[in-house]
């Protein structure tokens, strides 16, 4: 349980101006889905403030996402995490209507089809059990299934596919976004345009957060959502958290021909593409050694020319005749140590709660994560799924849970 304000005995606070019971760092789709989540929980009835430094989200990863819902991971938990995010945006008017008017998510349950190389083939098998085993719908396809299902795809160095058949694909992850927002703002959230430079502990807990403003905001909680910047916020505690700025590019391109019934493509090679309103996104991580730390926002366009279009025309024959037509770039919450979110307290400022490090997939487990955090403030300990395996200990202790399925 969080540590309450200085005065307050039972039951949760009654705070004054200026003071809240729990701040929120980040007001993208995490920071929000934590607050909605709190500020729906009926046994908790305290202040939320919620601060963030971009407030029109221009630079914010969460309106810059293509995405996506999968539940084709190889960790336990995330596959959880992202069941979870397809029934919850599935059910989207029952949870984040305001005013009775619905969010409209755009869900486009068309999956995901992971293609796996003959040397990755028994990886995908087993990542397809695991899957499996929690309930993930997901059919495994040798070349001739995949070429009979998908036509169009050239399957020339595929041993085996992973297709999604439901829960999977992709929602308009502005609009996830501001859902979150506005429903969290309905129920009393404050949202605070302010960017945080420093915060008080004492004996042992946050006691109050510094803005650039001046101003100051006592608090019951804290929770780090600030995405990109998260390792600069633990840093104010004395937190060490390898939580990096990272780059990566969304490149949208044009195809003459159709290309029907197209899922999220991942290949061996590492890009990604799907459809997008007759169009297509595609992507692909940069090398390790060309992938720097950075908050920078411009466009390598020769990135599309030079590895891109090449790895579309040899999946896809179609792809040869493509015009790239517009390309943003966005920053990843990359975690370091393993890929894996770090998220619940740390573990001797029992006040300060992660929700950090998804590199690449906290739209898409936004929804479980904004429930396990509000969870951990109000209870002491998760009542859904078990996220404790994802907590700091393992980066103080070294101890990485490998996601083999990063895309």
């Amino acid at each position: 349980m969080f540590e309450r304000l200085a005065g307050q005995s039972g039951g949760v606070s009654k705070t004054s101006a200026g003071s809240y019971d729990v701040v929120v760092v980040g007001g993208g789709v995490v920071g929000s889905a934590v607050a909605n989540f709190l500020a729906s929980q009926k046994d908790f009835d305290g202040r939320i403030a919620v601060i963030e430094r971009d407030p029109g989200y221009a630079h914010a990863a969460s309106a810059r996402s293509v995405g996506g819902i999968r539940q084709q991971f190889s960790t336990v938990e995330n596959i959880q995490l992202s069941m979870f995010a397809a029934a919850f945006v599935k059910n989207a008017a029952a949870h984040l209507s305001v005013n009775g008017e619905a969010p409209m998510l755009g869900f486009n349950e068309a999956g995901y089809l992971f293609l796996a190389a003959p040397d990755k083939s028994n990886r995908l098998r087993a990542n397809h059990e695991i899957q499996i085993r929690n309930g993930a719908t997901i059919a495994l396809m040798d070349p001739d299934a995949l070429a009979a299902r998908f036509p169009w795809l050239n399957v020339e160095g595929i041993a085996l596919g992973a297709h999604g058949l439901e829960n999977e694909g992709w929602v308009d992850p502005y609009s996830l976004l501001m859902a979150f927002r506005n429903k969290a703002r309905s129920l009393g959230t404050d949202y605070i345009s302010g960017e945080v430079t420093g915060l008080r502990l004492k004996n042992g807990a946050v006691v109050s957060v510094r803005l650039a403003s001046g101003e100051s905001l006592a608090c019951g909680a804290l929770v780090n959502a600030a995405g990109a910047r998260a390792d600069q916020v633990a840093a104010m505690a004395g937190v060490d958290l390898p939580v990096r700025p990272r780059k990566r590019q969304v490149f949208v391109f044009e195809c003459r021909e159709t290309i029907a019934d197209c899922p999220l493509v991942v290949d061996p090679s590492g890009l990604y593409f799907r459809p997008e309103s007759g169009r297509f996104l595609c992507g692909v991580s940069p090398p390790p050694a060309s992938d720097p730390d950075t908050l920078d926002h411009d466009v390598d366009y020769s990135v599309f020319d030079k590895t891109l279009w090449p790895l579309l025309a040899r999946r896809v024959v179609a792809f040869e005749s493509i015009k790239m037509v517009n390309a943003w770039a966005c920053t990843y919450a990359y975690n370091t140590l393993d890929q894996n979110a770090v998220i619940g307290p740390h573990p001797e400022i029992r006040n300060l709660f992660f929700a950090n490090g998804f590199s690449g997939h906290g739209l898409q487990h936004s929804p479980g994560v904004g429930r396990a955090v509000a969870e951990l403030i109000t209870f002491g300990k998760y009542r859904s799924i078990d996220l404790s395996r994802f907590g700091y200990e393992r980066i103080a202790d070294n101890a990485p849970i490998r996601e083999l399925n990063v895309v």
